[in-house]
């Protein structure tokens, strides 16, 4: 992203759901270059407006960024339709896929991405501080990384240097081969279950889940979207999701607060300060959501 040449008046499209640190970078970037972050509204479904991302499109846009799966809610953007609208603009596509990848197959030719960013430590189940990123070899020549190291490019003359051709220009000397092997070896094991399988398992037990809660006294289940993935969040009248967090760490149930300031447009729009979430993976159960629901109906 850092890598985009903007200019004053650049447009970037992006989407109502955008998580923290994407956005405080778009920020940032605008702030010190001139370019523009325009939101594209979500349709009524809860996900992002195709019509309005149409509408919005003009010879001023260089990128459209946008998170495929909110941290907040069970939403899964509609990443290939976005892909098929940035193409017929001749527009940059950068996917935020750090929520989606291990829990969706991910086919970037398919969705017509341009770039596409992901962590390792969340469904992929790879070690923390691990992550990958794709940026389409027709796009390379157009990007020199904000950093560069002798791996990045090679000191050619005393006055010269060369990038390298392939995307490890965004990548520098220092790493950590043992993170790496871990998420090598997390890759590996994913696809070796086989991503189309994860996420029929995965999507059925979300749908369990969010039905067992919804029929619960005094719980909102909060996901939105068209179509919805292993995210599944939710409120309790009258108490405060960090109640509920420690009170399921008591039966050693794990879930995790996500408040206003990590996706501040989405949770703003909908009037939410703050969900309890509750993630589901294929190694889960339906023995494991009825105990989840039995410890929700005892803390409230």
């Amino acid at each position: 992203f850092y890598s985009i040449p903007f200019s004053p008046g650049d447009r970037i499209l992006t989407g109502m759901d955008e998580y923290a640190s994407n956005y405080i970078a778009l920020l940032q970037v605008a702030r010190k270059t001139g370019a523009v972050i325009d939101v594209i509204p979500n349709d009524e479904t809860g996900q992002i407006s195709l019509a309005a991302l149409r509408n919005a499109l003009d010879k001023r846009v260089k990128l459209i960024a946008l998170t495929h799966v909110p941290t907040n809610s069970g939403l899964v953007n509609p990443a290939r339709e976005v892909g098929q609208i940035a193409r017929e603009a001749g527009v940059l596509y950068l996917l935020d896929a750090c929520q989606s990848i291990g829990q969706i197959p991910l086919d970037v030719q398919a969705i017509g991405c341009d770039f596409l960013s992901a962590t390792g430590r969340k469904f992929l189940r790879a070690p923390r501080g691990t992550g990958l990123l794709y940026v389409r070899k027709s796009r390379l020549e157009q990007l020199e990384p904000p950093f560069l190291d002798m791996h990045a490019a090679e000191w050619t003359a005393p006055d010269r240097y060369e990038i390298r051709d392939d995307a490890r220009r965004f990548e520098n000397w220092e790493t950590n081969f043992a993170g790496k092997a871990g998420l090598g070896v997390a890759i590996d094991y994913a696809l070796n279950w086989g991503l189309e399988p994860i996420q029929e398992r995965v999507t059925a037990l979300a749908t369990q889940f969010r039905a067992q809660l919804q029929a619960l006294p005094r719980v909102t289940v909060r996901d939105i979207g068209a179509q919805k993935c292993g995210i599944v969040t939710f409120q309790v009248e009258n108490k405060a999701a960090e109640q509920i967090r420690q009170g399921f760490a008591q039966h050693s149930i794990n879930v995790s607060v996500s408040g206003r300031s990590s996706t501040r447009l989405d949770m703003e729009a909908r009037g939410l300060e703050e969900v309890v979430r509750a993630s589901v993976h294929y190694y889960n159960t339906e023995e494991e959501i009825e105990r989840f629901c039995a410890a929700l109906t005892r803390l409230h």
